[in-house]
């Protein structure tokens, strides 16, 4: 993703302050060097914090919902100082840190911590039509997720999962008349750590070092009523030693003023994978890992036909096609389909009983390795519909998709097949100077898909020796036999929140807004964890008004 953040204000001091009672948040911006009304250089800072108090406001607030808080609590701060050259030319040096909790019930301990720090530069060369960019950033993520055991109330094995590295690269964008030519080159250097168990109690533990070497090439050419968007990348994955070739291209078509067709596709690889658990029936865990080695040799097709592996990277081919049709002055609809094959991806071995050492090496390669390959599809279509006049805006969207896995031994839809989605976002202004501003959105999603609970045992310590009798040895701590996996779906998720904004006009440089919302206004009970030993369930949060005000100045 390529995310811009705003420089601060160059020319005086400005900031927002809100409280509500969910939190507070502040965001101040100025000059160092102030720009002066004829040009010339300047140099700016803004910088914005956000923390959560509800754990001790719910008590009072909310106690309907939870009479002990509701424990999520956040930290976020953020800082950016900008130095702008006369020319247009720029630099900045930013950093964060990010810390979320939540101690709820079952979920004992779960934590995301993350840091970055970094710079970026533009420079515009005097009488050249090339635009120069650079960029180098370090960042660490991490998560981890400690339970308590249901019978015993000890803590299980915890999950965790970290991240950290850095990211150098120069980009070069060329002008040549209407069209654009933008090419580069980037280095990726990062180190995961990972902890796992898996359903059956394997542990799965990976720490590992990667570097990526990458270039591109990206044009956009526009030539009558076609604008044309080719690109290659060429991507060295070092600690692999695999290089991928990877072209793209994108192509619209303005057959009319108000009618347009547009289309796309490409190769893309990735080393880095996202991992949960399919014990979990809501996942709230999920932790990343790169280039895994602990991975099958030969690839088992659906058909029950075999090929040798020949890398370990995550490739997929995607194609999309899509049409914008402008109705009127105040209605756009667009609509897109695609259809992407993954033609290989890594995930976690949920079949591991074994552990892959000498003394099982007869054992086959799905019942003793980390990791297993599979290979899928993802399609379905996107439909956008847009009403926008002076002082009302609708925005109407509805996805329909499907995605299926073959991990060598069944199809099974993984844990994001979400079949329909359904997004509709109203405001309305009104009153003097649009003084007033009321908000409406409605979410649907159908079921999640997830692994059902086909029993119990009780699980007996045979730590004693071959002499345990089973039959005579008691256990008060219950094992779980699973269902096949993720052949079950949660119920829907949907709600409806509504906020109306009071503007109030202090001065030219200062306003007052003052929110009431409701948030979940029908008290949709939607799962948010369950625990498959006592079967409790915890639900999002139900009804929740609240009055917040916002200072700008």
């Amino acid at each position: 993703m390529d995310i811009s953040s705003k420089d601060g204000n160059k020319k005086q001091f400005s900031g927002k302050a809100s409280i509500s009672p969910f939190g507070s948040k502040l965001m101040v911006e100025g000059p160092l060097k102030k720009l002066s009304d004829d040009g010339g250089a300047s140099i700016s800072y803004v910088f914005s914090g956000k923390t959560s108090y509800l754990e001790q406001s719910s008590k009072f607030l909310y106690s309907y919902i939870d009479s002990a808080g509701l424990p999520f609590n956040f930290t976020d701060l953020y800082g950016k100082v900008s130095v702008n050259g006369e020319n247009g030319s720029k630099v900045n040096f930013f950093g964060f840190n990010y810390n979320d909790q939540v101690r709820y019930k079952a979920v004992s301990d779960l934590n995301w911590d993350a840091w970055g720090a970094g710079t970026n530069f533009m420079v515009l060369p005097s009488s050249s039509p090339v635009l120069i960019m650079g960029k180098f950033n370090i960042s660490d993520y991490q998560i981890s997720l400690a339970e308590n055991d249901p019978n015993s109330g000890e803590q299980m094995p915890p999950r965790s999962s970290k991240i950290n590295g850095f990211n150098l690269g120069f980009d070069f964008k060329y002008f040549i008349k209407a069209d654009e030519i933008k090419y580069g080159i980037e280095v990726n250097g990062f180190k995961t750590e990972f902890n796992f168990f898996n359903s059956v109690g394997r542990e799965i533990e990976q720490n590992n070092y990667t570097t990526e070497l990458s270039g591109y090439v990206d044009a956009k050419i526009i030539r009558g009523l076609f604008v044309i968007n080719p690109g290659f990348r060429a991507q060295y994955y070092a600690s692999l030693k695999n290089f991928s070739p990877e072209p793209r291209l994108g192509i619209k078509y303005n057959v009319s003023e108000n009618f347009r067709l547009k289309a796309a596709g490409g190769v893309y690889s990735q080393n880095l994978i996202s991992a949960n658990s399919d014990r979990d029936v809501v996942n709230l865990f999920y932790g990343f890992l790169s280039g895994p080695e602990n991975l099958q040799d030969n690839i088992i097709n659906e058909d029950g036909s075999e090929v040798e592996r020949t890398h370990s990277l995550q490739k997929a081919t995607h194609a999309i096609f899509g049409v914008e049709q402008d109705i009127g002055k105040n209605f756009t609809i667009n609509v897109e389909g695609y259809f992407k094959r993954f033609n290989q991806l890594t995930n976690m071995n949920r079949n591991k009983l074994y552990d892959d050492n000498g003394d099982n090496f007869d054992i086959p390669d799905i019942a003793k390795k980390d990791f297993i390959i599979e290979t899928g599809n993802a399609y379905g279509f996107d439909a956008v519909l847009k009403y926008s006049v002076e002082k009302t805006y609708l925005w109407f969207v509805y996805s329909l998709g499907k995605v299926t896995r073959w991990d060598g031994v069944q199809t099974y839809s993984p844990v994001f097949d979400r079949r329909h989605n359904i997004n509709i976002v109203g405001t309305q202004k009104f009153g003097k100077n649009d003084g007033w501003e009321v908000n409406l959105r409605w979410n649907l999603g159908s079921g999640l898909p997830f692994t059902q609970t086909q029993g119990y045992y009780h699980l007996i310590d045979y730590s004693q020796g071959l002499g345990t009798n089973g039959n005579t040895t008691n256990s008060d701590n219950l094992s779980i036999i699973y269902a096949p996996i993720n052949e079950g779906r949660l119920p829907a998720y949907h709600r409806l929140d509504l906020a109306v904004k009071r503007k109030i006009t202090i001065s030219e440089k200062s306003e007052i807004n003052i929110t009431a919302s409701v948030t979940n206004i029908y008290s949709r009970n939607n799962i948010f964890y369950v625990d498959r030993i006592t079967n409790q369930k915890v639900y999002q949060l139900p009804i929740l008004p609240s009055l917040g005000v916002n200072w700008s100045f």
